[in-house]
Parts: C-alpha cells; sequence; structure tokens
C-alpha cells in the first residue's frame, strides 16, 4: 500500500489542488503559540513538544491501528495519502523561483536580489552569492518537501512522516528559542539517514567521483546539517559552474532540477522494486 499511497501523492501534488485544502496549518500554528505563552509550558520545550508532536501521531497510530483490519485495509488507505498530502512541503517551490528566474534571466540583479528576499528569503551581499544561495534553496527545499517524507513515510509509515512535518515546523515558527534547539535537534536525527541517502542517490545519477569525494570525509559526520550537506553535494553532483548573470545561471537551475528529477526516478524505482520482492 505504501507503493501505491506515494504514486497517488505524487499525482495529486502535480494534477489536484488538493495539497493546498490538506495543509492548514493554522490551528497547529496557534496552539503552539497559546503553549509558547502559557504560564505553565512557557518553560518547558519538551512538554511542549510532546503536546503538538508527540501526541498528535500516537492519535494518528491509534486510528491507524483500529483502521487498519478493517476491509483489508482499504479504509487506512485515505489517511495514509492525507497524511502525506499535510507532511509535503509548503508551497510550490518552482512557481517561488519564477521571478527570479525571471530576474536573473534579463541581467537585473537588483530586481533578482529583491524577489530573491520577498520570495525565497534569500539574501546575499552579491549577483554571485545570490546565485549560489538560490541554488542551495532549490536542493534544500526538494529535499525536505519531498524527499525526506517520502522516505520515512516508506520506511515506517505515516506516523513518522508527520513527525517530520511537526518538527519542521516547529523549527520554523517557533518563537522560544529552546523549543527551536530541541525541535531542531530532533529533526537533524531525523534528516541524518535520508539526505546521505538522497546523496547517493545524486552520485548515481550525476557525478559519481566528485561525490564520493565529498561524502569521504562528511559520510559520518554528525555535526553538519541536512542543508549544509545537500548543498554542497547537489552543486558537485550537477558539475554546477561557477555563478553568472543571464540565462546560463538559470541553466544551472534547470540542471539541478532534472537532477532531482532523476534522483526521484531512482527512488521510486527502488521502492517499486523492493516492494515486489517484499
Amino acid at each position: 500500500m505504501s507503493f501505491l499511497v506515494l504514486l497517488l501523492a505524487v499525482w495529486i501534488e502535480k494534477f489536484s489542488a488538493l495539497r493546498q485544502r490538506v495543509q492548514r496549518d493554522g490551528p497547529w500554528l496557534r496552539e503552539l503559540a497559546r503553549l509558547e505563552a502559557g504560564p505553565r509550558t512557557a518553560g518547558r520545550p519538551w512538554l511542549v513538544l510532546i503536546l503538538l508532536v508527540l501526541l498528535p501521531v500516537a492519535v494518528l497510530g491509534l486510528l491507524l491501528m483500529v483502521l487498519q483490519p478493517l476491509a483489508y485495509g482499504l479504509l487506512a488507505l485515505p489517511v495514509h495519502l492525507l497524511v502525506v498530502i499535510y507532511s509535503l512541503g509548503r508551497g510550490d517551490l518552482l512557481a517561488a523561483l519564477g521571478p527570479f528566474r525571471d530576474a536573473w534571466r534579463r541581467e537585473d540583479v537588483q530586481a533578482a536580489v529583491h524577489v530573491a528576499k520577498r520570495d525565497l528569503d534569500v539574501c546575499a551581499d552579491n549577483g554571485d552569492e545570490l546565485l549560489e544561495r538560490v541554488q542551495g534553496y532549490l536542493l534544500w527545499q526538494a529535499y525536505q518537501s519531498f524527499f525526506v517524507v517520502i522516505f520515512w513515510y516508506f520506511l515506517l509509515g505515516p506516523v513518522a512522516a508527520l513527525s517530520y512535518r511537526l518538527l519542521a515546523l516547529a523549527v520554523q515558527h517557533g518563537q522560544s528559542p529552546a523549543l527551536v534547539e530541541r525541535a531542531t535537534l530532533l529533526r537533524h536525527a531525523f534528516d541524518w539517514l535520508p539526505v546521505r541517502l538522497l546523496a547517493a542517490s545524486l552520485a548515481l545519477v550525476g557525478n559519481f567521483v566528485g561525490v564520493s569525494r565529498v561524502m569521504l570525509h562528511e559520510l559520518l559526520n554528525w555535526d553538519i546539517t541536512a542543508r549544509q550537506l545537500i548543498e554542497k553535494v547537489g552543486r558537485v553532483a550537477g558539475e554546477i559552474p561557477a555563478p553568472v548573470v543571464g540565462a546560463d545561471g538559470v541553466a544551472s537551475l534547470d540542471s539541478l532540477w532534472e537532477l532531482l528529477l532523476r534522483a526521484a526516478v531512482l527512488w521510486y524505482a527502488g521502492f517499486a522494486l523492493w516492494t515486489v520482492l517484499i
């Protein structure tokens, strides 16, 4: 069923607006703000995470335990699908990159700086650094929005996928430094394995020798973040040239996107093979 859910999730992502209707974070974010400001929970970040992450995933786990034996598991299928869709990243990555791509193609660096800050929350001191940071943004968003979610869903089910997304929301929207620090630590643990698996996949569909040299030093490095690793590996795997203003700079973003698509196809082929063999 996991592979079927992943196929349906991709289809819905491409051809339906269901994702926008499912991904409603408002109630959860209001509860996060309330608990961070509450006198009993303000100084207890672990308690806040238990209430906002552990409790919802425990309820989901109990619901699936009840539904799984019924109708050969068919009643659990919609729940799996909705949880996977909710757990995917927020927003449309390609649409967000559109204004930056247009500005960069016509060599309007000032406009590119403005739209990168407005749409991507990416800032830089000069044009070369800006393009590199946008390339890193593309790689990171693709990883945290899609690859890590489908990895944990296929490996451990919807409970793990939902856990990752709730931790990511806590990191992004939390106002308490202590809460953000602990959520970041837990998310880092979730990221450690899938980001290295994605790096290996990028090596297979890109520059294998270059990625191997990078991973030789970073494979077991706990301190490097998932974002730092995927940005470093992605540029090497895609053999991205030095930043340049104009159409060639936009072409580097297209090259990275194509690299990620090939990695996604490789993952789905691996999931399909695993499903058949097991």
